[in-house]
């Protein structure tokens, strides 16, 4: 099994005034990768940061934190090549927002960045498959993408179970929703990436939420190696 268990806190619920500070703070805490959201007020009714914003994090921060930018945009193609060079390292992008998914993922790693495949709550997990040997990462939302702070979707965990049956050694992330609360449920379905945003960002003691979630995501892997 070449995945481990990742903790990627979602800057999104930070204070936006001070966004390098509170990345510098999470990656201090513990989090082993920053999840960035982008929303362009078409793909979903949100609005947040483009570019020039990861540029000046990514200057701010170091080279070290690996940026994962969920790209909830209409033209995911049409960002590539400046996100690249603001310094993402993993472009997520949804398969609902393209009409040739095999181009763009091959436009992505040709810009030098890993790949990653989002569905939304609402698309099946058949529709993702096809791709899942090409890209790095598949993400499960387990809300409906556009806004922070909704309420975990228990039954998107059998689309997470499928993937990992299907493909064992894919990064899966789930986004949305996920805290101390949530999190066996998608260790136990086999998710490995885990993005939290509130439950991470909005605690008093964030280095303890982010362990607590690794640990319950490690020991599910653990556990699943030994059932092989």
């Amino acid at each position: 099994m070449a995945y481990s268990a990742k903790i990627g806190p979602s800057i999104l619920s930070s204070d936006l005034s001070c966004l390098g500070s509170e990345c510098v703070r999470m990656m201090e805490c513990g989090a082993d990768y920053l999840h960035l959201d982008v929303m362009d007020g078409h793909f979903v009714p949100n609005l947040t940061f483009g570019h020039p914003m990861v540029e000046c994090l990514r200057k701010s921060v170091g080279q070290d934190p690996f940026f994962d930018m969920h790209m909830m945009v209409s033209r995911p193609e049409q960002w590539v090549k400046p996100m690249a060079a603001a310094g993402a390292n993993q472009y997520t992008f949804h398969i609902e927002s393209t009409t040739n998914p095999g181009n763009l993922i091959k436009e992505i790693k040709e810009s030098g960045m890993k790949v990653g495949l989002a569905i939304k709550p609402g698309t099946t997990v058949e529709e993702l498959a096809p791709w899942a040997n090409q890209i790095d990462m598949a993400l499960v939302m387990t809300v409906e993408p556009g806004f922070g702070g909704q309420k975990f979707m228990d039954d998107m965990m059998p689309k997470v179970s499928w993937l990992r049956s299907q493909f064992p050694s894919l990064d899966i992330e789930v986004d949305g929703g996920v805290g101390p609360d949530t999190i066996h449920k998608c260790a136990e379905a086999g998710a490995n990436m885990i993005v939290s945003g509130s439950a991470v960002i909005g605690s008093d003691d964030p280095r303890s939420v982010i362990s607590l979630l690794r640990t319950v995501v490690a020991e599910a892997i653990q556990k699943r190696s030994l059932d092989r």
